[in-house]
């Protein structure tokens, strides 16, 4: 189906978000300074931006590389750093432009099926949502991951309408390659997305390949990078085993716990290059996970629930950051409204698959179900219940394959695998919300036109 909402509508609620996502930040700019992870990825970029490299500098004076945070964005905001001077507000402005683009890319995407008022909807609920904007000052990925992700969904959108859909391809991939410099988990999504719209299995096949394969290549510089001057081999980061260990231990409760003194696994208490200890932490949590599988399992649940019951994210950073400045009551009360918010704007998103077609009864009763989980502490099961229905909602396409609910699909599918082996948290579920507001916006469908069909759309034949 060919967009029905004009690009100017898309432009005119981006600058909307944008302009939102601008107040809040010269609000917090002398406020909050960067706190948490954000501390240290400031730090980072502010050693880039000055020619120090990725590297730190201890409190005896040696500065040694390091790996442990993922790369790109620090790299970005030293690109802003390098040409600005270096100073806070302006990882608040990045945050801001990239969430406005982030919500243009969410108009386009629900521009695909929805009416011109359904993609009004999907973006102005992107636009405005409290949780996107409240975090705009975090000097975090989360925020800016998800509007990342929606820009790669549209490119993908693009792809799939193209007659030469290599050009595209190609794009697909440098920015999968970028975003995995960024968060190295998303490298999961690249020969899914890569496959939206595609033709035919060979096509399918032949997409996947491309981008996957040059997404990796992007980062593999990086990588090298690493090899030559860290301890050993990291492909993007050395945090993966840390993470891993905090979702294994006999003590992990599902979400972050603190890794350090007593809780430091025994074994790797003696090893001190970066990842080498990783490496190790790994290990350890593999080991504890296979002496008790079935703790291990049972902690899912608690897994998901910290990162799709609760947002919350927001007031925590800027608690964390300023707590005389935004106090726990404050913290609370937008924690109530961002969890609220996403829960309404989830719900519309299930809506949108109870229309006409196969599976009706079937996708009737699991929207139900997963609308009724919302409104109960059990909000992940809302997200499940949006797990199961989509994949079934449309033929003749597996998997929703011409259909823009694909992308909200696919990243809820991978937040909710990545977080459940390793451990949840609020922040973690907001790299999906961008994508599920484009959802949200096809509750309002757009009336195909004559002939206007997928095939029709995508009737060439792989990369030529």
């Amino acid at each position: 189906m060919k967009p029905t909402a004009p690009l100017r509508d898309g432009v005119g609620v981006a600058l909307a978000g944008f302009a939102l996502r601008a107040g809040v930040s010269l609000w917090a700019a002398g406020r909050f300074p960067p706190s948490e992870d954000g501390r240290f990825y400031h730090v980072l970029a502010s050693r880039m931006a000055a020619g120090e490299g990725y590297s730190w500098l201890w409190p005896d004076g040696v500065v040694t590389p390091v790996a442990h945070y993922p790369v790109g964005y620090a790299a970005l905001l030293a690109a802003a750093y390098s040409v600005f001077g270096v100073a806070p507000w302006l990882a608040m402005a990045v945050n801001s432009i990239i969430g406005g683009v982030g919500v243009l890319a969410a108009h386009r995407i629900a521009a695909r099926g929805a009416s011109r008022l359904g993609a009004l909807l999907g973006a102005g609920l992107v636009a405005a949502h409290p949780a996107l904007v409240f975090y705009t000052p975090a000097v975090m990925t989360e925020g800016i991951a998800a509007s990342v992700l929606a820009v790669i969904a549209w490119s993908c959108l693009r792809m799939a309408r193209a007659q030469r859909p290599l050009v595209w391809a190609l794009a697909v991939g440098v920015l999968f390659g970028a975003f995995v410099l960024m968060r190295p988990q998303m490298l999961l999504l690249a020969p899914v997305f890569a496959v939206f719209g595609a033709p035919s299995m060979k096509a399918a096949l032949l997409r996947a390949a491309l981008v996957t394969t040059l997404a990796v290549a992007c980062v593999l510089p990086w990588t090298y990078r690493n090899c030559t001057s860290m301890d050993r081999c990291a492909f993007v980061s050395a945090n993966g085993g840390w993470n891993l260990w905090i979702g294994a231990p006999p003590h992990a409760t599902g979400t972050f716990l603190s890794v350090a003194g007593d809780t430091v696994p025994e074994q790797c208490r003696s090893v001190f290059p970066e990842v080498a200890k990783d490496v190790c932490f790994a290990r350890a949590a593999r080991h504890n996970i296979a002496r008790a599988p079935g703790a291990w399992i049972r902690l899912i649940p608690k897994k998901l629930a910290h990162t799709f019951d609760y947002c919350g994210a927001a007031g925590w950073y800027l608690h964390a950051a300023n707590p005389a400045a935004f106090d726990s009551s404050a913290k609370l009360t937008l924690g109530v409204v961002e969890t609220t918010y996403q829960r309404v704007l989830l719900m519309l998103a299930l809506l949108s698959f109870v229309g006409p077609g196969p599976r009706r009864r079937l996708r009737r009763l699991l929207v139900g179900a997963g609308s009724l989980a919302l409104l109960t502490p059990l909000g992940w099961l809302g997200y499940l219940a949006l797990g199961i229905v989509a994949p079934i909602a449309r033929r003749p396409r597996p998997l929703l394959w011409s259909s823009p609910a694909y992308f909200a699909w696919a990243a809820v599918a991978m937040t909710a695998l990545t977080h459940a082996v390793f451990f949840g948290a609020g922040r973690y579920g907001m790299v999906t919300f961008v994508v599920l507001g484009a959802l949200s916006g096809s509750l309002l469908t757009a009336k195909a036109e004559p002939g206007d069909t997928a095939s029709q759309e995508n009737s060439t034949d792989a990369l030529d």
